[in-house]
């Protein structure tokens, strides 16, 4: 087939664009940019269907990406719950089964492990931690998202793991947190990903029951809009699921080498628009 022929068949198919947030499209300010931000809305205007999958909440998220036009639901914490941006309707999410939560809490005390807990409690969701157990990291953490109504800071031990739990965060050493990836990475039951804080020395071992992936997100988001194939951009490891489902994916210039080892090609880095100048040359 030749060229021009194909762009011909892929302009009459339907596809959804798919941009991780840290690192890829938010620039190292933590902002998506007003270049990005004026390209990306004008695209959506005529039609793009552009989402974000993050690791972030909603409410982390939509704070760095003020201005972004949503018109599609976003995917939040790496897949666990997939969220229209302007009514906060969940659209489909994932949770752990009793014995899951009960394996993690037994291992996290087990390892010394202190973590945030993500849940619903009484219909509302919150971030649940034990104020004595903070380190530098945690509190980088909280300071980053002062008046979140979902903060729940806890002095008691017995009611960290409160409500209908759906993701646990733990931030700290490398050394610290390896053993509690060893154990839940091994395990077909559970998603569990330990990488470093982009820009900082601490490391974020997240736990997440097994469906709970961008790529099943993402799957459900292109059956959900009709579309036909789906294009995706990241930078870290957590980006590896989408990257394997799509039909076309973008590593930015300063995303990890494992990833961009599977990109079909490198764009320019995330303080450098390049999700949004790759988007404004080809969509």
């Amino acid at each position: 087939m030749e060229r021009n022929d194909r762009v011909n068949v892929y302009k009459e198919m339907r596809t959804l664009y798919v941009s991780d947030l840290d690192g890829t499209l938010l620039n190292t300010n933590d902002a998506v940019s007003p270049k990005s931000i004026e390209i990306i809305n004008a695209l959506v205007e005529r039609g793009m269907l552009f989402t974000y999958a993050t690791a972030r909440s909603l409410n982390s998220a939509s704070a760095v990406t003020k201005g972004l036009s949503a018109k599609i639901p976003v995917i939040a914490y790496n897949g666990a719950l997939i969220i229209h941006p302007e009514t906060g309707e969940v659209i489909a999410s994932e949770s752990f089964e009793e014995d899951e939560t009960a394996k993690v809490i037994r291992c996290l005390k087990e390892h010394n492990v202190s973590p945030l807990v993500y849940a619903y409690i009484r219909h509302e969701e919150k971030v649940s931690w034990l104020t004595a157990r903070e380190n530098e990291g945690v509190r980088r953490y909280l300071s980053l998202r002062r008046g979140d109504r979902r903060l729940r800071p806890l002095t008691e031990k017995g009611r960290l793991y409160d409500g209908e739990i759906f993701y646990f965060t733990c931030i700290g050493e490398k050394e610290e947190l390896k053993p509690v990836y060893d154990i839940f990475s091994g395990d077909e039951k559970f998603t569990c990903i330990l990488q470093q804080e982009l820009y900082r020395p601490e490391y974020w071992c997240e736990i997440m029951p097994k469906k709970a992936t961008k790529a099943n997100a993402v799957a459900k988001l292109k059956k959900l809009w009709g579309c036909d194939r789906v294009v995706s951009f990241g930078d870290a490891v957590n980006d590896i699921p989408m990257f394997r489902i799509s039909d076309a994916c973008y590593a930015v210039e300063n995303a990890v080498e494992e990833l961009k080892t599977m990109a079909d090609g490198i764009i320019p880095g995330n303080d450098a628009d390049g999700v949004a100048m790759w988007l404004k040359e080809n969509v």
